[in-house]
């Protein structure tokens, strides 16, 4: 039974707590009014960002997490994301905050596709900036992962231990960061309150029961993801494309949300598309290479 609870007692599980807001800013309804960015402190030492659907429809989750030594950002935005600039600014006001005047930064991703990348021009020559390699076996090396995608990986960013799980699935290098300070298990484009746009099924079904799997026993106070693509409305979704949504789902998932992702990949037969109240499993064609002309 301890194997299966995810904490004996209701008293906060032992987590740093933090908060997440009512709502969030999409991108309208009048795009001049809007920031390009909307910053919000999880608690202090863990930011999440949001570009603005007036920027890119995408709306993509930025994650910001620092430790006693180094700071790791997850991801760099969509189109002519300027997430450097903004990065930086939220690293000065940190830095101010604490007494300090620098911290290494690492850039990591959640994928390699061009919605979570965009931005990473910007950080690169940049001091104390390290990129995470956007290879599989870079970014195995890097994070010490044995056996892809059986194996586990972590990173120490000083007194802040994020733990690193491949999911291959719905991109050959998506991964999940679980924070063990926070409880906050990101999960990138492989769970969200969205299209789980799969290209690899196979590889999709094996990298949600491994990440069930990882977090048996562990407290997962929130999963979150890197879009918002479903409505407040069950079995809802905003068209692909659109800007404003000022009804949309809230960011946060849960562990019963990867249960139920499970679940529902375990019983299919044959990939199929499958909509369950707060995300829609998507099967797709897997990429081929163009044929030669």
């Amino acid at each position: 039974m301890l194997l299966l609870a995810q904490a004996p007692q209701p008293d906060g599980a032992g987590v740093r707590p933090g908060t997440l807001p009512s709502a969030w800013i999409t991108g309208g309804p009048d795009c001049a009014a809007v920031p390009d960015w909307q910053i919000h402190p999880y608690n202090e030492d863990f930011y999440i960002l949001r570009e603005s659907g007036c920027t890119n429809y995408e709306k993509p989750f930025l994650y910001l997490l620092f430790g006693k030594e180094r700071a790791l950002l997850e991801d760099t935005g969509a189109g002519k994301s300027d997430a450097a600039r903004i990065v930086s600014q939220v690293i000065a006001k940190w830095l101010a905050q604490k007494g300090r005047t620098s911290i290494p930064l690492i850039v990591a991703h959640s994928h390699s596709h061009g919605d979570h990348v965009a931005g990473d021009p910007g950080f690169r020559g940049m001091d104390n900036v390290t990129m995470v390699p956007l290879t599989l076996e870079g970014t195995r090396q890097f994070f010490g992962i044995e056996k892809w995608p059986e194996g586990i990986g972590w990173i120490d960013l000083g007194e802040r231990v994020l733990d690193v799980i491949p999911i291959p699935g719905h991109d050959a290098l998506s991964i999940a960061f679980y924070d063990r300070q926070t409880g906050i298990l990101l999960t990138g484009d492989s769970l969200y309150p969205g299209r789980l746009y799969v290209r690899d099924f196979p590889e999709f079904v094996r990298s949600s029961a491994r990440l069930v799997e990882f977090t048996r026993g562990k407290v997962v106070a929130h999963v979150l993801g890197t879009h918002i693509e479903e409505m407040s409305t069950p079995y809802r979704d905003y068209p692909v494309g659109t800007k404003y949504q000022p009804e949309e789902h809230s960011l946060a998932l849960s562990r019963g949300h990867l249960l139920e992702l499970k679940e529902a990949l375990e019983s299919m037969d044959k990939p199929a598309r499958y909509a369950l109240r707060d995300f829609t499993i998507w099967p797709q064609e897997p990429r081929t290479a163009p044929k030669k002309q």
